[in-house]
C-alpha cells in the first residue's frame, strides 16, 4: 500500500544541479519524517538529510550548503535540491519514511534513482 517513488535523477556535469522528488502514497504524509539516503557502489548507505517539519531539518555536514531538503505536504512530496555537484556525489539516491520519533529505523523505502556526476 505504501509507495515512495523517486524521480529527478540522471546524468549531470560537475558543478551542475539536480532536484530530486519523492512522491509518497498510502500513508499520512504529514506525520512521517522523510529522509534522503544515498549509496555508492561498494559503500554503506548514508543518511543525507531528513525532515519532519520545516523547522530544524537535518542535513549531513559534508553536504550542508550544497544540498537542501524540503517538503510539500499538500503534494505528499519531499525534495532534495542538490547544487554544485561533484563526482563523489555519484550514487543511488533513496527516499525513506518513518513514523517513530524515538527509533532511527525507517519503515518505508523508495526504489532509488541513479545520480551520476561526470564530465
Amino acid at each position: 500500500q505504501v509507495q515512495l517513488v523517486e524521480s529527478g535523477g540522471g546524468l549531470v556535469q560537475p558543478g551542475g544541479s539536480l532536484r530530486l522528488s519523492c512522491l509518497a502514497s498510502g500513508l499520512t504524509f504529514s506525520t512521517y519524517r522523510m529522509a534522503w539516503f544515498r549509496q555508492a557502489p561498494g559503500k554503506e548507505r548514508e543518511l543525507l538529510a531528513s525532515i519532519r517539519s520545516e523547522a530544524n531539518p537535518y542535513v549531513l555536514n559534508s553536504v550542508k550548503g550544497r544540498f537542501t531538503i524540503s517538503r510539500d505536504n499538500a503534494k505528499n512530496t519531499v525534495y532534495l535540491q542538490m547544487n554544485s555537484l561533484k563526482p563523489e556525489d555519484t550514487a543511488v539516491y533513496y527516499c525513506a519514511a518513518r513514523y517513530s520519533t524515538s527509533s532511527t529505523t525507517y519503515d518505508y523505502w523508495g526504489q532509488g534513482t541513479q545520480v551520476t556526476v561526470s564530465s
